[in-house]
């Protein structure tokens, strides 16, 4: 059972990325899922989730009309599509399963010019 991410990378300001989780050991839709994100010297913050089974998302406000939750369940993937980036937006970000100890090993967002 892992959850491993990709899709990091340095990107301009108001540029987009999109990550990916991918699931192995369990099926996404089975569960509610989290992007969390951690920048250095602050503590790791929820970004957005996605409920099991229907999949209704939630974002902070910090993200919110910017970022978007989504899963594939064919392919056992979750996303994390990042528009209209901006520097404080940098973090590493981590997927985890939500109420378990489970989570990737994240992958690195950079905004900068």
């Amino acid at each position: 059972v892992q959850l491993v991410e990709s899709g990091g990378g340095l990107v301009q300001p108001g540029g987009s990325l999109r990550l990916s989780c991918a699931a192995s050991g369990f099926s996404v839709s089975m569960f509610a899922m989290n992007w969390y994100r951690q920048a250095p010297g602050k503590e790791r913050e929820l970004v957005a989730s996605i409920t099991s089974g229907g999949g209704i998302p939630n974002y902070a406000d910090a993200v919110k009309g910017r970022f978007t939750i989504s899963r594939d369940n064919a392919k056992n993937l979750m996303y994390l599509q990042m528009n209209s980036l901006k520097p404080e937006d940098t973090a590493m970000y981590y997927c985890n399963r939500a109420l378990t100890g489970l989570w990737g090993q994240g992958t690195q967002v950079t905004v900068s010019s």
